[in-house]
């Protein structure tokens, strides 16, 4: 038995419960500066302005405490255009995976707007991985760090390429 459009709600779908780990996990990595910081939320050290003896006494207790990379060494405009950026991709990525999934076709074009959408979300997927390549080349980070990252991109990526190539199969018949 069918249930009517207006009833449905999202399934337990891997590639969507997939997603929603992946979006959740690169948040955090932007909290953290893309990986540049430790910590989630930090201070800003600025020295500009305060007394010699002042910037001295906050060196030496930043370095006390292990802090010292919290002292920035990168452009700060870099970070919130990678941050806002990334944000946009996973926000889109997250949307095109909810409007494929709410198309249920029972024509041609119908399947074929839910393919478009598949495809842009796909697409999302490699710009993911391109954005977070240009923060490694130009930030100081181990690529390590964002190989968890790539890998639950990548897998995100061939679930979506699984789910289309399924709908391909399903609607051959459409006129």
């Amino acid at each position: 038995m069918a249930v009517l459009a207006r009833k449905r709600t999202l399934s337990q779908m891997q590639f969507y419960m997939t997603a929603i780990d992946l979006r959740k996990s690169i948040t955090f990595l932007l909290l953290r500066d893309l990986g540049v910081k430790n910590k989630v939320r930090t201070l800003k050290f600025i020295e500009k302005g305060m007394a010699p003896e002042d910037a001295k006494t906050l060196n030496n207790i930043t370095a006390k405490y292990g802090m010292n990379s919290l002292i920035n060494e990168y452009p700060e405009w870099f970070i919130d255009k990678m941050r806002n950026s990334i944000w946009d991709i996973l926000r889109d990525m997250m949307l095109n995976i909810t409007w494929a999934y709410s198309i249920w076709a029972t024509c041609k074009a119908e399947a074929e707007a839910r393919r478009v959408y598949q495809d842009k979300a796909i697409a999302d997927c490699e710009s993911l991985i391109k954005e977070l390549e240009l923060a490694l080349d130009i930030l100081p980070v181990n690529s390590e760090k964002y190989m968890p990252y790539v890998d639950k991109i990548l897998k995100e990526e061939a679930l979506l390429k699984g789910w289309r190539k399924s709908d391909n199969k399903r609607y051959k018949e459409l006129n």
